[in-house]
């Protein structure tokens, strides 16, 4: 850790990069994986605007140690501003196309859904209470086979200017939640990312809860979310309401810069 005597000599967090001493030794191995990859990334292109990333890799390990609303277990971004739910215009032209498309994405999901819920079939099956995923992109990775079965919904995928696609840190799918089921309260991997909403199929009384702030799905339409806040989601609708269906799509944090986000794609490549 630094020293005020490092302080004064004026070495801030910037100065030692090329170097492990100032890294807490208390970090995480996977802190400490991501640290040696920022430092081969800025030795392979600069350290310029790596700051935030550099300062957010140091004090994770203080971030853990400590309660709070928005606790992102992975990886947290220094001085980002952030609210549980974003306004629209943080992602006009992004959530227009998702909403533009909404008719033909819930199409290709029905027809996916109507082939049956199984492992065999592409599904991902997580609890006993109607919740399954749909993976088209699985940690930065695209899932061939589903893509395929989704061609429409792959392509507008493609058409995001900010859809996170070549790290681990984004994902895509369809999120289905049965009738009474509660997802309990969790925090996402980082701050870095916004959380996509687009509602397909939204029972009555399926709500969701970030950093203290509820919410429910309106088909058609997208929620921006900042899953790094603590987050619950529930569906106590009637057994005969069917399955709460969203698009999920993580998109780019807007207050990240374009030079950090190369950085990230680079440190979180699904490979490493």
């Amino acid at each position: 850790m630094e020293t005020e005597e490092d302080e004064d000599q004026g070495q801030g967090y910037l100065t030692p990069v090329l170097s492990h001493a100032l890294f807490p030794a208390q970090a995480s191995a996977e802190a400490k994986k991501l640290y040696a990859a920022l430092q081969e990334y800025a030795k392979r292109y600069s350290w310029v605007g790596m700051g935030r990333i550099h300062k957010g890799l140091r004090e994770q390990v203080r971030l853990n140690d400590h309660s709070a609303i928005q606790k992102p277990h992975l990886f947290f971004l220094p001085d980002v501003p952030s609210v549980p739910f974003f306004p629209r215009d943080a992602h006009r032209h992004d959530i227009e196309v998702l909403e533009a498309n909404y008719s033909v994405v819930l199409a290709e999901f029905k027809a996916v859904y109507q082939r049956g819920i199984d492992s065999k079939l592409g599904w991902t099956c997580l609890g006993p209470k109607g919740q399954a995923v749909f993976p088209l992109y699985s940690a930065g990775v695209s899932v061939a086979g589903n893509c395929r079965s989704c061609p429409c919904t792959y392509r507008t995928l493609l058409s995001l200017r900010t859809f996170i696609s070549s790290n681990s840190l984004g994902s895509a799918g369809f999120w289905l939640l049965g009738p009474g089921a509660t997802l309990g309260s969790s925090y996402g991997p980082t701050n870095t990312r916004l959380r996509c909403h687009l509602g397909l199929q939204t029972p009555p009384l399926c709500e969701l809860v970030v950093g203290g702030e509820p919410q429910c799905w309106s088909e058609g339409h997208c929620l921006l979310v900042d899953d790094s806040f603590l987050h619950t989601v529930s569906h106590k609708g009637p057994p005969d309401s069917g399955p709460r269906v969203i698009l999920s799509v993580d998109l780019w944090h807007p207050n990240v810069a374009a030079a950090e986000r190369q950085a990230l794609d680079f440190m979180f490549n699904p490979d490493f």
